[in-house]
């Protein structure tokens, strides 16, 4: 009887802690989630890297024209390259047709943006009026293009990042019209890598995972994942 019991309590105690074991393993089978990889942390720092810069030379064009500063032509075609650079970069994923319609997006973006940054310096109400309306139009339109690429993109969610951005550049005009350069930094202050979310880590790493099974199929959510954290980063500036 003793030898029975015994034996029972063995067994309780290897199912118990087995479980644990078990469960962890069902979980791991149903996440499936390797570790993210060199080449896709390198995606996503290529991708870091081209928004950072779209931002640098947006604040040197801006410093530039309003300053009249002779280096303003040049700054302006560094900065449409950027435009042509982001366009190129998403190519291996979506092909040259999606690539050169990205481009062009945002070199009206660019383009936009200059037309307001006159009329504001200027003081052309009407002006302004007319290229805002336009700016903020195309902003819609860069949303429909990258959410239509992927319905894991909330179009909403893009337009506002977007539209957070365009106020953020008025506010910087402005201050700078206004020679308050306490008021023109602090957008600056504001662009860090710690203003992404705290989870963009942990969901990169499970969305990467969630691949189309058609080769070269446009939603590649990992890389659209990897774009939407750094549209919230650059929405900061």
């Amino acid at each position: 009887m003793k030898k029975f019991t015994l034996t029972l309590v063995l067994l309780f105690l290897i199912g118990l802690l087995s479980t644990p074991f078990k469960v962890n393993a069902m979980e791991s089978s149903k996440r499936k989630e390797p570790p993210i990889n060199q080449s896709q942390c390198n995606l996503r720092r290529t991708q870091e890297k081209l928004w950072i810069d779209h931002v640098f030379w947006t604040k040197n064009f801006i410093t530039s024209d309003l300053a009249s500063l002779p280096d303003k032509d040049v700054v302006l075609e560094r900065l449409l390259k950027n435009q042509d650079d982001i366009g190129n970069s998403i190519k291996p994923y979506y092909g040259n047709e999606a690539g050169n319609k990205l481009s062009q997006l945002l070199r009206e973006h660019i383009s936009l943006a200059g037309q307001v940054l006159e009329a504001a310096k200027n003081n052309n109400t009407t002006d302004f009026d007319k290229y805002n309306k336009l700016w903020y139009e195309n902003a819609d339109d860069i949303a429909k293009f990258l959410s239509d690429a992927n319905p894991n993109w909330s179009n909403k969610e893009l337009k506002n990042m977007l539209y957070k951005h365009l106020d953020l550049i008025k506010q910087q005009v402005t201050a700078r019209l206004n020679k308050d350069w306490s008021a023109d930094i602090k957008p600056d202050e504001n662009f860090s890598v710690r203003s992404m979310p705290p989870d963009t880590l942990a969901k990169l790493h499970r969305l990467h995972w969630q691949t189309s099974a058609k080769p070269g199929h446009i939603a590649w959510k990992w890389h659209l994942y990897s774009w939407q954290s750094v549209f919230r980063y650059v929405s900061q500036f």
